[in-house]
């Protein structure tokens, strides 16, 4: 099988972006809580959900926080990336049925280990910022 690297560190450019975007449903919550483990009332009991201030269920905020793999290993800097650092602020919650955009931004190119810096954006489909952060990455060679 050949697999096509993504792009090289000389080959990005500062600016260049990417994004995924994801429609995050009741079935990615439970599948999400059974592979992390966290079965928190507030995602997958709606009448526990109730009482929130959210009245009702939220997704994890690993959940769509862990849409950007996509972009980032598959997109910008694409197959062959490897992630030195990712952060993030959550600012919204995510709701059943949202649909997500995660976005990375080539901020930085760090010459002196050949790493790139990206500003990082979540969004939902009424361009409401969920999350911003910034990531570290090695571009394929």
């Amino acid at each position: 099988m050949n697999f096509e690297l993504g792009k090289s560190y000389d080959e990005i450019q500062i600016g260049d972006e990417a994004s995924f975007s994801k429609t995050i449903t009741e079935t990615d919550v439970y599948l999400f809580a059974g592979i992390s483990g966290d079965f928190n009332p507030m995602h997958v009991n709606e009448e526990y959900a109730k009482q929130t201030p959210f009245k009702t269920r939220i997704a994890h905020g690993a959940l769509p926080q862990s849409l950007i793999a996509p972009v980032l290993g598959m997109k910008l800097p694409g197959l062959g990336t490897v992630a030195v650092e990712i952060n993030c602020r959550f600012k919204a919650p995510t709701f059943f049925s949202d649909t997500i955009t995660a976005s990375a931004r080539v901020t930085e190119k760090i010459e002196e280990k050949r790493w790139v810096r990206m500003a990082l954006t979540w969004t939902n489909q009424r361009g409401d910022i969920i999350a911003e952060g910034e990531a570290v990455v090695i571009p394929p060679p």
